[in-house]
């Protein structure tokens, strides 16, 4: 049985709410939608919005959305009850991304078509439920993985945004987890009695972003706080907005 009302859910409510007045994530009234993937990142992000949402100054509506990617062997059931502890009514959208990317595009390197398709589709539900705001689940170690990815890889000094505005789409993207560690949410989702969905997908595992998770995991116990220093780093240095600031977006 799932319950939230834990210490480590504390220090997540905690971190978050940090976050979110930081960036100044969240506006009054506004409807917010979370990709919930099933994987522990996007539940303890559901969670974590959740809760906030009972005391945060600023009223706002949480609309879970999850993907149905097609993979075989799939099942919602952990995400719905999740949901039902939260009281929150899930919306799940059938895909055929699993079939296009696995089986009639047979893609090597999946995982930027994959993003896209699952993207192209959270922002179009989002919309047609009233959403101009998407919460993702990216956290504090992701930040760094992907600065290492950008320099190592592409040669450039970038990371995702706390906040991201598409003009296209008129929706703001926004990253509430980012000073959440991902062993602090793995605490979090174990104590609580969440159920993580497995992972089906075959390219798991063996992705560029795995392999320089490896890397920090290793470079952290050679020398402790090197994941701090690097976030420290970007922070420091105002990288693609992460600075703390009024978020820039249409009011």
């Amino acid at each position: 049985m799932i319950n939230i009302n834990i210490p480590a859910f504390q220090k997540l409510l905690s971190s978050t709410r940090r976050a979110v007045d930081d960036y100044q994530m969240i506006r009054e009234g506004e409807r917010i939608a979370v990709g919930v993937s099933g994987g522990k990142d996007s539940m303890a992000l559901l969670a974590a919005l959740a809760g906030l949402s009972r005391f945060y100054p600023k009223k706002y509506e949480i609309v879970p959305i999850h993907l149905q990617a097609g993979f075989p062997g799939s099942d919602t059931s952990n995400i719905r009850e999740l949901c039902d502890a939260l009281h929150l009514d899930l919306i799940e959208v059938k895909t055929d991304i699993y079939e296009v990317v696995f089986e009639i595009r047979k893609e090597k390197s999946p995982c930027s078509l994959c993003a896209n398709l699952r993207r192209g589709i959270l922002y179009s539900t989002a919309k047609e439920h009233g959403c101009n705001t998407i919460a993702l689940g990216h956290h504090f170690d992701d930040a760094v993985e992907t600065l290492l990815m950008n320099l190592f890889i592409e040669g450039n000094l970038g990371c995702f945004s706390p906040v991201t505005y598409l003009d296209r789409m008129d929706v703001t993207m926004i990253r509430p987890l980012l000073y959440a560690k991902e062993s602090e949410l793995t605490r979090f989702i174990n104590a609580a009695g969440i159920m993580p969905s497995p992972k089906l997908c075959p390219a798991d595992g063996n992705t560029k972003r795995e392999e320089f998770k490896q890397f920090l995991t290793l470079a952290e116990k050679r020398d402790p706080g090197v994941k701090e220093r690097i976030f420290g780093a970007i922070e420091r240095a105002g990288l693609d907005g992460f600075s703390v600031h009024p978020r820039g977006r249409k009011q």
